[in-house]
């Protein structure tokens, strides 16, 4: 029992070596990967798998399912295939062995997943010679006698070719050397040609969007063009008088240069002149419409003479204007007692008092009553308060109110 027991155990590993062995060969498990062709001449087990024409695996199977063909690959897992790849039968030549190419190779994204099934969406075939034979002979019936040449129309085609051609191949050549320069200058000008369009682009976009401004304005400019043309003959007529002004003009301009010259220059002293002399005039004009005004009321036209008034105190009587003089005069001290008890009278029933005697109470200095036309001396009233402003015209050209 004891040499079966030893037999035994080293069965087992002998067969764990060889397993492990065979692991250690063959790496990892390799993927596996279904197609579907509608033709595989000359793909059969053990045709290659390749990506870019590097081997990368084999054809397991080829299984005919009847239209199409299921072929079986498999491939290493140190792969990666795109998961949008698909399977192209490739000939090298006619008569060698073909193989499987997965295109395109792997860039980057999603891999393709093991035990993949690709339908015949993603799979092509090449054409086969007699294929493309029975194509070509297709074309030559469609051509001959029964087909296209059946009432001469090839014949007489080629024939008008010939006629047209003889004898131009030199004009042939320059016309195809001057395309392929246009070619050329519009390739080398690419960006300015697309930059130019891409530019009407924007500018028809703009027009589109703008197109009840652009009708209206063109519904405008036709009603100008239909009055300018109704009023021609006026329109002629108003460009000669003009052309005939514009001469006259330039006439009188050549034959009288000197006197405008010299008219100017003195226009010139004139305008200096009242520049500088602007308070003056503003003065003038503040006080020649009050003088007129007070002018014309004075003047009696029964007696034809001119009637005033003196009124030297204004609205003050004597006694006031008197005290007055002695405030201004005299120290505070000094002033009569009359005085105060005036000024405690005209203060207490409210009538005009000086600013003199209201100094002696103490009190604020009385507002200046206002004039029918302000006196060039007053201060512009400040912004924000009840003054009316001056609209004389002096007022105007000082700028003040």
């Amino acid at each position: 029992m004891a040499w079966r027991t030893r037999i035994a155990a080293g069965v087992a590993l002998t067969v764990a070596a060889a397993g492990a062995v065979v692991v250690l060969a063959n790496g990892e498990p390799q993927r596996r990967l279904v197609a579907h062709f509608t033709r595989v001449v000359g793909v059969h087990e053990g045709s290659d798998l390749r990506v870019l024409g590097v081997k990368i695996g084999e054809v397991t199977a080829v299984v005919p399912e009847g239209r199409t063909v299921r072929v079986e690959m498999r491939y290493a897992r140190e792969y990666d295939i795109p998961a949008g790849a698909q399977a192209i039968i490739v000939p090298p030549s006619v008569v060698s062995d073909r193989y499987v190419q997965l295109t395109p190779a792997y860039s980057s994204g999603p891999t393709l997943a093991d035990r993949a099934d690709l339908p015949i969406s993603r799979t092509a075939a090449p054409m086969e010679i007699d294929e493309i034979y029975q194509a070509l002979d297709e074309f030559n019936k469609a051509l001959g006698p029964e087909g296209a040449n059946k009432d001469g129309a090839l014949s007489d085609l080629l024939a008008t070719g010939r006629a047209n051609l003889e004898g131009n191949g030199q004009n042939l050549h320059e016309t195809l050397a001057g395309l392929s320069q246009a070619l050329d200058t519009l390739a080398d000008g690419r960006q300015d040609l697309f930059g130019t369009v891409g530019n009407l682009q924007k500018f028809t976009t703009a027009l589109a969007q703008s197109d009840a401004q652009v009708r209206s304005f063109n519904q405008q400019l036709a009603g100008v063009s239909e009055q300018l043309a109704a009023e021609g003959d006026e329109l002629t007529a108003a460009l000669r008088s003009l052309s005939t002004a514009l001469a006259d003009v330039t006439t009188f301009l050549k034959q009288n240069r000197t006197e405008l010259v010299s008219n100017v220059d003195a226009l010139a002293d004139i305008t200096g002149v009242l520049v500088r002399q602007q308070q003056a005039v503003i003065n003038i004009l503040d006080v020649a419409p009050l003088a007129l005004s007070n002018l014309n009321l004075a003047y009696n036209p029964r007696s034809g003479t001119l009637d005033t008034r003196d009124n030297v105190m204004g609205p003050y009587d004597p006694a006031s204007f008197v005290c007055s003089l002695m405030v201004d005069l005299l120290p505070a001290g000094k002033v009569s007692d009359k005085c105060f008890a005036l000024a405690q009278t005209l203060n207490a029933k409210k009538l005009p008092m000086t600013d003199q005697l209201r100094k002696l109470l103490k009190l604020p200095a009385g507002a200046p009553s206002r004039s029918t036309v302000p006196t060039p001396e007053a201060s512009p009233a400040p912004a924000g308060s009840d003054v009316a402003p001056d609209l004389t015209l002096g007022g105007i050209l000082r700028g003040g109110r």
